[in-house]
């Protein structure tokens, strides 16, 4: 900007210049009528090149003032730019023009300290009127020539910014709020949240931030399309708006996530008030294009000062209570506490070791047998996963399973049981021991693998194992989760022979009609109905029920958590196939199944009754 006023400055004196020289030529008598004729030729076409130049700028808009600040000059950009045209801007004065009312005084004082004073007016960026009457962003530089005579001219030269103002705003509402909902993104939230402590300590009041998680909203926009998604977000955000005053605050952290913070709230007992407006704002359907749709979402909260004195520490908070909640199921409420910090952080270092435990050989397989009731004979053994920390005492598969879970190490782990479980079945094979199948647990996160299977016939094919020998156990909620991929590799292990138990039969949510559907080839009845059977006539129905149902559809029932010989002689009397429990044998390492297969342990207390 500088270097094309310097230009326009050099055009704007050397355009006089001609004129100047051929009256003192003149004057002294020694120049001709060619000379003179020479010199205007030069001027005109000097005058020619500086009114090109300054036409030739058409985001450039230049025009030229005299001292009493009446226009003078006015190019097509100035057109442009004010909306003027050269004809109506010639002779009005520049406050009358462009300058805003509340710069006028300002203006006309700044052009007559340097018509007076010498003081010259500095770039800036303005903000002048268009004819309109909006303001136009401008970057604005003057030249002053003829200074310090009686005939001073000011031109000014003005760029437009209006291009640079709106990206500026842009990526100012980009880097603030987010695209879809307009409301404000994580960090500005979380600047406006610090604000909002600020004043709530003034206050001496509470303030409650509520972290929402949509609960399975992947599966919407897997089925409706990312177009009806984004349309659910647009009605929740307006609904949890509706529930807001002016000082509460609200944004979208991610995808499905909201932050709602609740300011001034006077007393503990109102809390819950406060959240149970977030679960109002869920409560209707939603509205699509051809259908509606119930939402749940899962909420976690902080209270300040509670639970944290800065804007971070609550969201991290109500972002752990969030977690937790999903971890309880759909439409979940968790407060935080420090216990849930601690919980969370034991969890994290928990799953760091197990990754460790992999690499070190700190997990085996136990097996425990499964029994024909009658006999005591061992049929089948089921495998067991086990850990043992070489730094510290064993850790229960219930708590670092759902772990292995959620950190998808499950993968790994599971391939490894499923490579030891065959290595194990093929050395009982080959030692000749008497022994049927080995059945090996599968989690939903490793049937959602997509070369699982195949996986799978490789194993089994490195050891010679086949359908007798090793078999698949799935709870049903597995099951009610798995897609078509995963059920067309089940019908075709199904079909091959393969053993396909349901475990935990009876906890799920199946209808019992998915049982002719799904390919299985036996009933697990689990353990909670076989301990309360002998004294809980309802247990005792429900066992009698899934026996009976599993013996009509064929399928091999199983007894789990068979204890003492109350339980045996009620799974006798309803012919259970097989039984699984303490009342025989507690799971064991492989050493102790080879020894009770060799016939040198001794026998289990069931056999003796």
């Amino acid at each position: 900007m500088n270097g094309l006023a310097s230009r326009l400055r050099y055009w704007l004196k050397h355009r006089r210049a001609p004129n100047c020289r051929r009256r003192s030529r003149l004057a002294d008598g020694e120049g001709s009528s060619e000379e003179a004729e020479r010199v205007r030729r030069q001027y005109r076409e000097s005058e020619q090149r500086f009114r090109a130049l300054l036409e030739s700028l058409p985001k450039v808009a230049v025009q030229g003032y005299d001292r009493h600040r009446r226009v003078i000059y006015w190019n097509e950009a100035s057109t442009h730019l004010y909306g003027y045209t050269a004809e109506e801007a010639f002779g009005q004065t520049l406050e009358e023009l462009i300058i805003p009312d509340i710069m006028r005084d300002d203006v006309i004082a700044a052009h007559r300290a340097w018509v007076e004073e010498g003081r010259e007016i500095p770039a800036d960026e303005l903000e002048l009127r268009h004819r309109s009457g909006k303001l136009v962003p401008v970057f604005s530089h003057h030249v002053m020539l003829n200074e310090h005579t009686d005939e001073p001219l000011m031109f000014c030269i003005d760029v437009d910014l209006s291009e640079q103002k709106q990206a500026r705003r842009e990526l100012d509402f980009a880097r603030r709020f987010d695209r879809l909902t307009h409301l404000p993104n994580r960090e500005f939230f979380e600047e406006q949240l610090d604000e909002a402590l600020r004043d709530t300590t003034a206050q001496g009041r509470l303030l409650v931030l509520v972290f929402l998680d949509i609960d399975r909203f992947v599966d919407i926009n897997d089925a409706l399309g990312y177009q009806e998604g984004d349309r659910l977000l647009l009605q929740l955000a307006a609904r949890l708006g509706q529930q807001l005053r002016v000082s509460d605050l609200m944004c979208r952290v991610s995808g499905d996530e909201f932050l709602v913070a609740f300011s001034g709230v006077t007393h503990e007992r109102d809390i819950p008030r406060r959240v149970l407006k977030v679960q109002e704002a869920l409560r209707a359907p939603f509205a699509l294009r051809e259908t509606s749709r119930k939402l749940t979402a899962c909420l976690g909260v902080s209270v300040f000062p509670t639970n944290g004195e800065s804007a971070a520490e609550l969201i991290r908070c109500a972002d752990v209570a969030k977690n937790r909640a999903k971890l309880e199921g759909r439409g979940q409420v968790v407060y935080f506490d420090q216990r849930l910090h601690d919980e969370l952080l034991y969890q994290h270092r928990l799953i760091d070791r197990l990754e460790l435990a992999v690499e070190r050989g700190e997990l085996m397989l136990h097996y425990q047998p499964q029994v024909a009731p009658a006999s005591g004979q061992v049929e089948n053994l089921e495998a067991l996963l086990r850990w043992y920390p070489a730094d510290g005492p064993p850790i229960s598969p219930a708590e670092f399973i759902p772990l292995a879970e959620r950190s998808g190490l499950i993968h790994r782990i599971g391939d490894w049981v499923m490579e030891e479980a065959c290595r194990q079945r093929a050395a009982w094979r080959q030692a000749g021991l008497a022994l049927g199948r080995i059945d090996i647990n599968f989690s939903g996160s490793q049937l959602n693998s997509p070369d699982l299977f195949a996986r799978l016939d490789a194993c089994l094919a490195r050891f010679a194992l086949g359908p007798r020998d090793i078999g698949l156990e799935l709870t049903e909620n597995v099951l009610i989760d798995a897609d078509q991929r995963v059920l067309e590799g089940l019908q075709r292990l199904y079909h091959r022979g393969f053993r396909i138990a349901i475990d935990d039969f009876g906890t799920g949510y199946s209808s019992l009609s998915y049982l002719k559907h799904f390919p299985v080839t036996a009933l697990k009845v689990d353990r909670a109905f076989v301990r309360d059977a002998p004294n809980q006539p309802k247990d005792r129905a429900i066992m009698e029920a899934a026996v009976f149902i599993g013996h009509r559809l064929g399928l091999e029932v199983v007894a789990e958590g068979v204890e003492n010989v109350e339980q045996l002689d009620l799974i006798r009397e309803m012919h259970c196939d097989l039984v699984q429990g303490f009342y025989f044998f507690a799971p064991m390492a492989a050493a102790e199944v080879e020894r009770l297969l060799a016939g040198v342990s001794a026998s289990p207390s069931g056999l003796s009754s």
